[in-house]
Parts: structure tokens; C-alpha cells; sequence
């Protein structure tokens, strides 16, 4: 099978990075070493190719209403151009087809940003949704063709400051821009340039769209400005640390949102109506979403171990797990029984040991500090 590719990929490969197959996507996963990386991000600035994330564009005069329909969160919430909110998108059935990311452009226009592995399902879903509803909208993906589009995120504490050396016109429309907000800047140098302050790593920063064929060159002036390459390694150490869930691992079509901690993306005090709520009512919150601290030495916390709660026949499992280059420990995304609180001891069969483990309230690490002891 041939690899997908970033518009990014030669300056992957010019730069030494190990590549891997993502998805379907060939990806850099480290530049060397990945633990430099990590810490990059947390005391200063690196970037990450996400351009295998597909934006897509949602155009029409009905926009707001099919989205109030689409989408988990209410989207009107979003009163002020530039508001960007994150969300489910559910099945009938109540599970997780994809978290996302809309951003108000205006009343006529949605941006959407969908994961990679679930971009082509999720267009498909949207235009079914869309011919099913009569909306007469225009639903265009912009990771291919002539008006593809590439995403950079640049994360970390001086993050906004290299962004503006770059690209010093972004300056003006962003200084004051809150998080979870987007400003376009036109740029003599890379043409027009989406600006969110929005991320995966639990550091501030902007996630950057440019055009496709202006990507490279945008790249790698960040790099000559000083910004780090970072791959997918650094990113999942980032992303857990930060208690962020990862579509196809902490939740996916299987599984309850209400059960992986994203009842805050759920609009359910509203009258509004959207797909795989009456389902997600009737299912209610089976499970608790939390993060755990290994106590022990004798192992390393991963995916599908599970979670032994005293005195309770209910069994939890970790859904991510990795040793945190910040705190050097061993932690994990867990769902447990309900029942289970911020600082009880549960045990984790890893192999033939069972591991005392902590647990504790998310996230682990924030704006370059540790919250969960």
C-alpha cells in the first residue's frame, strides 16, 4: 500500500526524520530523539506537521442550523467571528464518529478541522447528513486539489512569539486573541494564513493553515527562526500529559463520550436537538474517565491493562498509557467504575503483577507545570 503524504514530507526526510506508517500516512515520529522534543515544547517552542488533518468547509445559508443538528456541543455558542468550539460528532447510537474542532467564520461559513484517519467517513457523514436535511450546503474537504490547505501547529511557551518573527503581519490580529479563537492575517510571504490558538499538547501556541504549496517554505522558516521539529512521539507524550483523549484509542465508534470524560463537549441542558442524543440519554454515564499515577516499580502503563478497584467486580481499563518525560513517572487515561475517586489506589495488571496505582484528577501537566502529584 502506498503511503499518504504531507506536503511536508521532504522536509521530513531532509531533516533525518524516522518515519512511520500513521494511519495510512507516512509521519515523522521523531527528528532523534524524541525526549528532547517533548521537553522543547514544554519550556520553549516546538512544531508539528498536521497537515494530514483534513479542514473542511461548510458553506450555506443554513450552516448554523445543520450544525446545531450535527453536533454534540451548540454551536451557538458561537456568537463572535473567530469563536472556535470543541466537539463530538455522535452515530444515532450515541458513540464517537469524531472529535473536531468548528470555528465560526460566519453565518454563511463553518470550518471544520476532523482527524485524519476519520476525515473521509466524517465528509461522507456530513453530506449525508446534508442531503438527508435538505440543507443545500456546500461541503468542500481542503486537503486535496488546487485549494488544499496544510496545517502547522507551533506549541509551547514561546510559541505566539516565533510565530510573529515569521510571520510578523499575524501580530496585530492575534496579540489579544484568546485561546480557542482564529484571526486570518494576510502574509507577503506566505499568503493568507489561518491562525488558531487552539493545540494538542497542553501549551499555549497557534495551529497555523496556509496553503499547501506555501507549507515548506513557511516550515522551514520556523526552523531557521528556531522553532524545533517535533514528531508524533513527543506529540502522544504531550497530548496524555495533558489529559487529551485520542480519537481510535480513548474513544471511537464503540465507545460512550460520556464514559471518556467528554460530557463537557455534550450540549445536553439544551432543548436542541442533535444526532445520538435521545441514544447518549438513555445509555448515561457508565464509567469515569481519569488519569492514573503507577506507584510501583515493575512495569510501564499501556493500553488495554486493566484496572483491579477494591472491594468492586467492575474491572476498568487503560485506554493510553506512557512514561511522562516531565514528571517522570509512568501515567495513563483510564476508565474506571463509577464510584472511584481522586485519590484512591487501584491496581493494574501488568503481566503477572498487579501495581498500585494513584488516582488522580486531569491533566497531568499544564502551561509547563505539574498538576497531579
Amino acid at each position: 500500500m502506498t503511503l499518504k503524504a504531507t506536503p511536508l514530507n521532504n522536509a521530513h526526510r531532509a531533516a533525518g526524520a524516522r518515519m512511520v506508517d500513521f494511519g495510512g500516512w507516512d509521519m515523522p515520529v521523531n527528528y532523534g530523539s524524541q525526549i528532547e522534543e517533548h521537553h522543547a515544547v514544554r519550556t520553549d517552542v516546538g512544531m508539528f506537521d498536521v497537515a494530514h488533518m483534513c479542514v473542511v468547509d461548510i458553506r450555506g445559508d443554513n450552516a448554523r442550523a445543520f450544525l446545531r443538528g450535527l453536533l454534540a456541543n451548540n454551536v451557538d455558542k458561537l456568537q463572535v467571528s473567530g469563536k472556535a468550539l470543541y466537539s463530538c460528532m455522535l452515530n444515532p447510537q450515541g458513540f464517537v464518529i469524531d472529535d473536531l474542532i468548528v470555528y465560526f467564520i460566519n453565518e454563511s461559513w463553518f470550518r471544520l478541522v476532523v482527524n485524519a484517519g476519520t476525515a473521509e467517513k466524517d465528509v461522507a457523514w456530513m453530506q449525508a447528513q446534508n442531503d438527508a436535511t435538505n440543507s443545500g450546503l456546500t461541503i468542500t474537504q481542503r486537503r486535496d486539489g488546487a485549494d488544499a490547505m496544510a496545517l502547522i501547529a507551533v506549541q509551547g511557551p514561546n510559541a505566539r512569539a516565533k510565530v510573529w518573527q515569521v510571520i510578523p503581519e499575524a501580530q496585530a490580529g492575534t496579540a489579544d486573541m484568546k485561546p480557542f479563537n482564529v484571526a486570518f492575517a494576510q502574509s507577503a510571504q506566505f499568503g493568507e494564513a489561518m491562525i488558531a490558538r487552539t493545540g494538542y499538547t497542553g501549551e499555549d501556541g497557534f495551529e497555523i493553515g496556509v496553503a499547501a504549496t506555501q507549507a515548506e517554505a513557511l516550515w522551514n522558516a520556523l526552523v531557521a527562526a528556531g522553532v524545533k521539529p517535533a514528531g508524533l512521539g513527543a506529540r502522544d507524550t504531550l497530548r496524555l500529559e495533558a489529559g487529551m483523549n485520542l480519537y481510535g484509542q480513548d474513544m471511537d465508534e464503540t465507545v460512550n463520550p460520556l464514559d471518556a470524560g467528554l460530557a463537557w463537549t455534550i450540549d445536553l441542558v439544551s432543548e436542541r436537538d442533535f444526532i445520538g442524543k435521545a441514544a447518549l440519554q438513555a445509555l448515561g454515564q457508565n464509567s469515569q474517565f481519569v488519569g492514573l499515577i503507577l506507584r510501583e516499580k515493575g512495569g510501564v502503563l499501556r493500553a488495554h491493562q486493566k484496572v483491579i478497584v477494591a472491594g468492586s467486580d467492575a474491572v476498568g481499563e487503560i485506554t493510553s498509557g506512557t512514561f511522562s518525560p516531565t514528571m517522570q513517572q509512568a501515567i495513563a487515561l483510564a476508565r474506571v467504575p463509577n464510584g472511584v475517586a481522586v485519590g484512591d489506589t487501584v491496581h493494574v495488571e501488568i503481566r503477572d503483577k498487579k501495581l498500585a496505582a494513584s488516582v488522580v484528577k486531569l491533566p497531568f501537566v499544564r502551561n509547563g507545570k505539574i498538576l497531579a502529584v
